[in-house]
């Protein structure tokens, strides 16, 4: 009858694995932080267990034999996997513990974040958020210093992360309504932006923002030649000098809405659609992590974006095409 095969015991093996390694049991002891004694038990016992001896016990220092060999060249791969296993079950645990850290683009955190933290967040699961720079993001996200991420375009490397995407929406132009409202026949047409950037200059996101050098790659491919005048990181001093009437801008719905205290100031101008027409934003997450979180992020980002932030916009702003947040 053919012999069922014992498992193997990782504690033996990890004996096993430092005596080859050092030479000596008693070295192995040492490094394990074990006696000699127990070493030596673990490996007789993993001996007595395969039905095999493992050392050649003629050689000094004691050397793997042709069956220790082969156990050799597997067990490294086993141990390997044990310790990703106990640390993925650590990571498990430690979850019921510790918040999950969210890091979001400036203009997510800022609308759609607080409806998460709202509906997501509670006894069971705490989350902490914070904002900044899709590059930034991207980066604590490798350094594995945030569990899952929401930002726009991205440029991934890892195959352990996982991209999914969320929704995207289209870059508009953005002026001061009361000049609009001095040109009225533009309101209707069609080719109003072309007017706008001829007349006014463009006031820019910084290039280190990727909304910056989307809107620039955007600018280019439109034919808008405008001087490198006024810069922001953020929407509130770009819309500031477009209500003043010193420039236009082109902006995202979500950017808008960020800012949108200056809604009653600006108007809305529709761009040309085509492939650089639009900002498409991404949820990243490791493998196996977060999966349920990022599902729920999701499904939850929709409803605002669906049942909240559309409707408010489209009221708010009503030149702002249909397509604008899809």
């Amino acid at each position: 009858m053919r012999r069922i095969p014992t498992p193997l015991d990782l504690r033996a093996l990890q004996a096993f694995v430092a005596v080859c390694e050092t030479g000596s049991m008693t070295a192995a002891a040492r490094r394990l932080g074990l006696s000699q004694s127990a070493v030596s038990q673990s490996i007789a016992a993993l001996e007595r267990e395969q039905g095999a001896g493992l050392f050649d016990r003629d050689s000094r220092p004691p050397r793997p034999n042709r069956a220790g060999l082969a156990l050799l060249e597997l067990a490294s791969p086993l141990l390997d996997h044990a310790k990703r296993v106990s640390a993925r079950i650590g990571d498990a645990s430690l979850a019921l513990a510790l918040p999950l850290r969210l890091g979001c683009v400036d203009s997510f955190a800022a609308t759609v974040g607080p409806e998460l933290i709202r509906a997501m967040s509670g006894p069971a699961r705490q989350i902490a958020l914070w904002s900044g720079l899709t590059p930034g993001l991207s980066a604590q996200m490798h350094a594995r210093e945030v569990d899952v991420v929401v930002c726009t375009q991205t440029a991934l490397n890892d195959t352990r992360i996982v991209e999914v995407p969320l929704f995207s929406e289209a870059f508009v132009a953005v002026v001061s309504r009361g000049w609009l409202e001095e040109r009225e026949a533009l309101s209707h047409d069609a080719s109003a932006w072309r007017a706008l950037a001829d007349e006014l200059p463009l006031i820019r996101y910084t290039a280190r923002s990727v909304i910056g050098q989307q809107v620039d790659r955007f600018a280019r491919h439109l034919g808008i030649d405008s001087p490198r005048r006024y810069e922001f990181d953020a929407t509130d001093p770009l819309l500031s000098l477009v209500s003043a009437k010193l420039g236009f801008a082109i902006s995202t719905p979500l950017c808008l809405w960020q800012a949108r205290h200056y809604l009653d100031e600006i108007a809305v101008l529709p761009l040309p659609e085509g492939r650089l027409a639009r900002r498409e934003f991404f949820v990243l997450h490791r493998q196996g992590e977060w999966n349920d979180f990022v599902d729920e992020t999701v499904a939850l980002t929709r409803r605002v974006l669906d049942h909240l932030i559309r409707p408010a916009l489209m009221r708010a702003v009503p030149t702002l095409p249909d397509h604008a947040l899809i």
